[in-house]
């Protein structure tokens, strides 16, 4: 999509030269849609086919759809100032120009079409009229010879007299509507339904719920029409919410009475004549005049809003081209009047009328009406559970309001048509992929998960904060706290812990930096971390990255013990680093253990090689009297480590060297241990060796374990104290070691 520089984008026009208009025009444009060509042509359809209780839980569950819609646009539009553009405008303008334009193409769509759909109803209306020239004359009159000359007229109407003659329009067409509407509920039942009384029958062989559904769910869409005059209104956010709300309540309560008058007025066979309310009427004709008024106050309002959406669409650069943007953008006079837009929508509405049949139309709108408003409730509910600071609407829905209007408007969209479900799904979707290429830097559907997340790590940080209380010992998992000063020339460290954390653990791996904290130490740490994410995203590592500044390693280590983990639970594992190459690195290891060891937490600490693990198909646990108290920690961190698909095809094994007293006791322990614990460890590689003194041990050590990829050693702490050189610089035939100290109570079993 280019990105090629046009007129200004909506948010620096000025819309100073709009019409004024109050909150009436939202209300007229709303209900004169709402009580259009649908509720005139279909609804005794429905009523025959469904019978009465099937009609109103058609009327209910389409207002299921649209209130929760109706809603969310009434909020939307209050959080920021609103101008031209409509929906797309106020949807563009509080969640990006990426999601606004995803669902602002699919809203001009189902716009333009209706005017189509309008069009083709309001020449029913003339359908006695065709009658009767082909009964006299023998003429046979296509109803096309009226909507394709009256839709040319319409548009060229609204491009010479613009929005104030559409408004003038619905005035009168209310006018009609209401009048129409006290006639043909002042009407009397036909002979036959005086006879049978309430009608909750319903024809034989009647159509599928779902088809009937698809058929009248246009018949609710009209709520959102004023929405579209959002350039031309006085306070848009006052106007819109009121007019829009009072439209589809009322609406509702109009339709219930309707489909209660025609299941008592007529019967079902009746029912199933599309101009059967001219039967109840008091003066029949009024019901065709009613109906020409009404889809052509429909119409009005489809060519209103669409051409401003189209034009608004154009003005952001959300459509695919240059030109057309460039085309499309342009308006007339001081009230932006969309000229070329209103030609590009008479367009689209002639090829539509081409196809000549309502219910076709009825099907194909509902579809686009339904998924802009599934988009619609879903952004809303996202936005309501992210909490994002910056949306603040002075109207507020409810979440569950906007989840409930999304859940239905999803599942009618499959039980409708499954596949035009999922092609409308997958357009909106690769419209949205588009404009995330040619708007990179403009907020999207991103920044509202951000948000989500957000909200939903922090409610379940207090939520395990909370059941900590209750956790067992056989519930431990790694909580990994990594500090190191050598994050950007070493990767061992950083290797092992997105091992531990690929899926059991959790792990912070925080690059020390020395210095005192300043403005110049803080921007460095943030370029520090920066990289750090990035090496997190390549390697797909789990790990949350962070910098801390402090004069001293142990400070640093001090510090970021105390900082809460990001599983919600406190960090029970410190992991520490040095490289076998330069061990005068161990007098900050062995600080950082003073600093944690009496806070009870557990030690491990990494002496890296050159190697970097080899090949990852060894790994070698060795345990002696001495790790009664790491043994489980031990056996447990080489389960986790071997779950990582780059140690997929490693194996662990166990050396149990113990005094040849007491060799057979402990290993009847260490398998029972395994067996208990359903750990993947063979009897074959439980390997026992009994020693008498350390220089055995180490012998043994060497030369089992000379070529394995990783090795882990239990320690205590007292022997660091003791001699940290040698308790750590020990058995330098190995390849990587971890020394292991457990100080919490561990249990595998």
């Amino acid at each position: 999509m280019t990105k090629e520089p046009l007129s200004k984008p909506l948010s620096e026009q000025s819309q100073s030269g709009g019409h004024g208009f109050g909150t009436a025009p939202v209300f007229l444009a709303s209900i004169s849609t709402i009580l259009g060509a649908v509720m005139f042509l279909r609804f005794g359809y429905a009523v025959a086919n469904l019978g009465l209780t099937g009609a109103i839980l058609l009327i209910l569950l389409g207002h299921m759809v649209t209130i929760p819609t109706a809603l969310a646009i009434a909020e939307i539009a209050t959080n920021r100032r609103v101008e031209g553009g409509g929906e797309y405008y106020i949807i563009s303008r509080s969640f990006g120009t990426k999601i606004g334009g995803a669902i602002g193409i699919s809203l001009y769509l189902s716009q333009a079409i209706s005017v189509a759909f309008y069009m083709i109803a309001f020449a029913e209306a003339f359908e006695p009229i065709l009658e009767w020239v082909g009964a006299g004359y023998g003429i046979v009159l296509d109803p096309r010879v009226i909507s394709i000359p009256a839709t040319l007229l319409l548009a060229a109407l609204i491009l010479y007299k613009g929005a104030s003659l559409g408004v003038r329009t619905l005035w009168v067409v209310s006018v009609v509507l209401a009048i129409t509407l006290g006639l043909f509920f002042a009407g009397n039942p036909t002979v036959e339904a005086l006879e049978g009384g309430l009608q909750s029958a319903t024809v034989d062989g009647p159509d599928p719920f779902i088809y009937v559904f698809a058929i009248c769910f246009p018949a609710f869409t009209g709520m959102t029409t004023g929405v579209g005059l959002s350039g031309d209104l006085k306070n848009p956010r006052r106007s819109i919410p009121l007019g829009t709300l009072a439209g589809t309540v009322t609406g509702m309560v109009i339709y219930l009475l309707l489909v209660a008058k025609l299941a008592s007025s007529a019967t079902p066979e009746q029912l199933t004549d599309q101009l059967v309310m001219s039967r109840i009427a008091l003066w029949p004709p009024i019901i065709p005049i009613g109906l020409a008024a009404a889809s052509l106050s429909s119409a009005i309002g489809s060519i209103l809003i669409a051409p401003r959406t189209l034009q608004a669409l154009a003005r952001d650069r959300v459509l695919p081209t240059g030109i057309l943007n460039r085309v499309l953008s342009q308006g007339r006079g001081a009230a932006h009047e969309p000229v070329n837009a209103t030609l590009a929508s008479g367009v689209i509405a002639l090829l539509c009328i081409a196809m000549g049949d309502v219910d076709t139309v009825a099907a194909i709108i509902s579809m686009f009406f339904m998924v802009t408003y599934g988009a619609l409730c879903s952004v809303s509910f996202l936005e309501h559970f992210a909490g994002n600071p910056s949306y603040r609407p002075s109207f507020r829905s409810r979440w569950y309001v906007s989840l409930v209007g999304a859940v239905m408007c999803f599942m009618m969209m499959f039980q409708m048509d499954p596949f035009y479900a999922t092609v409308a799904l997958v357009i909106m979707a690769g419209i949205y992929v588009g404009l995330n290429y040619a708007h990179r830097d403009e907020r999207g559907f991103s920044a509202i998960l951000q948000g989500v997340m957000f909200q939903l790590t922090r409610r379940l940080q207090i939520a395990l904060q909370q059941s900590r209380a209750g956790s067992r010992v056989q519930d431990w998992r790694p909580s990994v706290l990594a500090v190191t000063r050598h994050s950007l020339d070493r990767l061992a460290h950083f290797d092992l812990l997105r091992w531990i954390c690929h899926r059991h653990g959790f792990g912070q791996f925080i690059q020390y930096i020395e210095g005192k904290l300043s403005v110049d130490s803080e921007v460095y740490s943030r370029i520090v971390e920066e990289k750090m994410i990035r090496r997190t995203e390549a390697s797909h590592a789990g790990v949350f990255v962070e910098t801390i500044v402090a004069p001293k390693f142990e400070q640093a280590v001090a510090q970021a013990v105390q900082m809460p983990g990001v599983s919600g639970l406190p960090n029970n594992t410190t992991l520490l680093e040095f490289s076998a190459n330069h061990p005068e690195e161990i007098e900050e290891v062995v600080a950082a253990t003073r600093v944690v060891t009496p806070l009870g937490f557990n030690v491990c600490i990494l002496r890296s090689t050159e190697m970097r693990f080899g090949y990852r198909s060894e790994l070698h646990i060795w345990l002696t009297d001495r790790d009664f108290q790491n043994a489980a920690l031990m056996i447990l961190l080489a389960y986790i480590i071997i779950g990582h698909p780059e140690w997929a095809h490693a194996e662990i094994k166990v050396f149990a060297c113990y005094p040849a007293e007491t060799i057979d006791q402990e290993l009847e322990k260490l398998n029972e241990m395994i067996t208990q614990g359903r750990l993947p460890i063979s009897k074959q590689n439980l390997t026992a060796i009994p020693y008498a003194d350390k220089v055995s041990f180490n012998r043994a050590l060497e030369k089992n374990s000379s070529e394995a990829d990783l090795v882990i050693l239990g320690f205590r702490y007292s022997q660091l104290e003791d001699d940290p050189s040698t308790c750590l610089m020990a058995h330098d035939g190995l390849n990587e070691v971890l020394f292991v100290s457990a100080n919490e109570q561990i249990s595998i079993f």
